[in-house]
């Protein structure tokens, strides 16, 4: 038998809440980082705000795994949102609930979430080395070791917690993948998910910057419907992103063609077409001695003016009082239905997750131990899961990393 400790390769979300229940139970934790800060990755996760979990029942995130959600079960199980919340507010970290169900720490900075799970990770007398592991090493279907470039480290279990090939900048370099390969186990190709798109009409990308609340956007391949959403939305340089964008994305992806593929924004979805119009003459009765393109500020960003009235195909040179029914209709459409081009997504390397990895089918989902190595655990973004936006994704890595690291401890 090796020796009874426990290595934990990343120090990610999995890779710390892993090392801290090690600890807490008894075992020597080792957490491997070969970066020399820890929790990179959580540090950038919600625009640096980190939307650590969501307040939503379990049954809830089952939804919300693009039909994976069950593997997660006994991992919820055992330590599910409720959990997270008193082990981060154990170690300091005050809490709040936004709109829908998303949970922040009140600070918005999420420098506080890694300082507590450090925290955990010490409290358990955990070693944490910033070394590079090179290889796993097991004979005869169980674990030995690991080993660096510069000595080989006996251990009775390794919980492999590397994460995925999204933001690659991280340390998420898909070393996971590799080693799982040649121990034997199948690799679901990694691929981009929640991700932003890249659109071709130039007119996007002059309103990089502006970021849109309460719309719809809906996405259409040819003339069919494939998938809607409402929340916000921001445009960028190259296209468009935000949070209902990339839940969005992992229709584009799953698209091999992407031709024919479209996005058409609802900029007012609470008003269907009467009540718009209804709205429109309001406002033109308001700014009736004004031309067009400053009659609409009270309806819309002031950049997004020109782009509607451009889009419509009405003089912005009109004045109100000239402005005909037909003209409103066409407003109208535009405003409910305001397109662009896709021409697909960003790289992987801009994903905010990955969605393939280390298949589930091979791995036990009521410990996280793989079903071909005794002693090898796999954690976080390297198995094949990806959540959608809302803190799902946070909270998949934090119960696999617990239950893995619970499970690397009580079957030695």
């Amino acid at each position: 038998m090796s020796l009874q400790q426990v290595a934990i390769i990343g120090g990610g979300a999995a890779g710390l809440i892993a090392a801290g229940r090690v600890g807490e139970l008894g075992l020597k934790a080792i957490l491997f980082e070969k970066n020399k800060v820890l929790g990179r990755k959580v540090l950038i996760s919600g625009k640096g705000r980190c939307n650590v979990t969501n307040d939503g029942d379990i049954e809830t995130f089952m939804k919300n795994y693009n039909g994976k959600g069950r593997f997660l079960y006994s991992s919820f199980n055992k330590f599910f949102n409720n959990d997270l919340k008193i082990l981060l507010n154990k170690y300091g970290v005050e809490l709040k609930v936004e709109r829908g169900e998303r949970i922040f720490p009140v600070s918005d900075k999420a420098q506080d979430i890694v300082t507590a799970l450090t925290s955990y990770v010490q409290a358990g007398a955990a070693e944490i080395r910033n070394e590079e592991v090179v290889e796993i090493v097991q004979e005869e279907g169980a674990i030995k070791g690991v080993r660096t470039a510069n000595k080989f480290v006996e251990c009775s279990a390794v919980i492999v917690a590397t994460g995925g090939k999204s933001y690659s900048a991280t340390g998420s370099t898909g070393d996971g993948y590799k080693w799982a390969t040649e121990i034997g186990h199948t690799v679901i190709t990694p691929r981009p998910a929640l991700v932003p798109l890249n659109i071709m009409d130039d007119w996007v990308k002059e309103l990089q910057g502006l970021a849109l609340k309460n719309i719809e956007v809906t996405l259409w391949k040819e003339k069919k419907l494939l998938a809607k959403e409402f929340g916000e939305m921001l445009f960028t340089h190259f296209g468009v992103s935000g949070p209902i964008i990339l839940t969005l994305s992992r229709r584009v992806v799953e698209d091999n063609s992407k031709k024919g593929m479209y996005l058409t924004i609802n900029l007012k979805p609470a008003l269907d077409e009467e009540k718009l119009d209804n709205r429109l003459q309001r406002d033109f009765k308001k700014y009736q001695r004004k031309q067009l393109r400053n009659a609409l500020d009270d309806l819309l960003p002031q950049r997004l003016i020109p782009v509607v009235i451009a889009q419509s195909d009405v003089s912005a040179d009109k004045f109100v009082h000239q402005v005909t029914k037909e003209d409103r209709k066409r407003l109208i459409n535009t405003l409910k239905a305001l397109k662009m081009t896709v021409l697909g997504t960003r790289s992987l390397a801009e994903a905010i997750v990955t969605a393939g990895g280390v298949n589930l089918k091979e791995v036990n989902p009521k410990t996280m131990e793989s079903k071909l190595v005794k002693g090898l655990y796999f954690a976080g973004e390297v198995l094949d899961i990806d959540g959608n936006t809302g803190g799902y994704n946070l909270q998949a890595a934090f119960s696999t990393g617990y239950l893995a690291g619970e499970s690397s401890t009580l079957e030695q």
